[in-house]
């Protein structure tokens, strides 16, 4: 197991070319351990070098609303009127405080992507 820090793009694609091969190795074997290790490690780099910005409020609602199968007219019954649900999807209104908190009661989307700016 040479474990070390992974500094470079290189560094990283041999990381990502280490743990491919050892990925499914048993938990409690070394191989298993040195996978384990270097999750941490790529996702550390991966954190640093390529981060991933968080949907705006408009979009992390359409994203949930797909996963639950939901339409606008499901929507509507949490936060209002049909015109309104149209009116956010189409930006010409904000969401108020009692929409942010309705959607993150029913929908169990987080206080931070429903604040964001958009």
């Amino acid at each position: 197991m040479d474990i070390r820090v992974i500094k470079t793009e290189g560094d990283y694609q041999l990381a990502l070319k280490r743990l491919e091969v050892i990925f499914h190795a048993p938990a409690d074997s070394k191989e298993g351990d040195e996978a384990e290790i270097l999750s941490i490690l790529i996702e550390k780099y991966e954190d640093e070098h390529y981060p991933i910005a968080a949907p705006d409020p408009i979009e992390a609602i359409k994203f949930r609303m797909e996963q639950m199968g939901m339409d606008n007219q499901d929507l509507a019954e949490i936060i209002g009127y049909k015109s309104r649900v149209s009116e956010i999807f189409s930006r010409k209104r904000k969401l108020t405080l009692k929409m942010i908190r309705n959607l993150h009661e029913k929908l169990n989307i987080p206080y931070e992507s429903l604040i964001a700016d958009y």
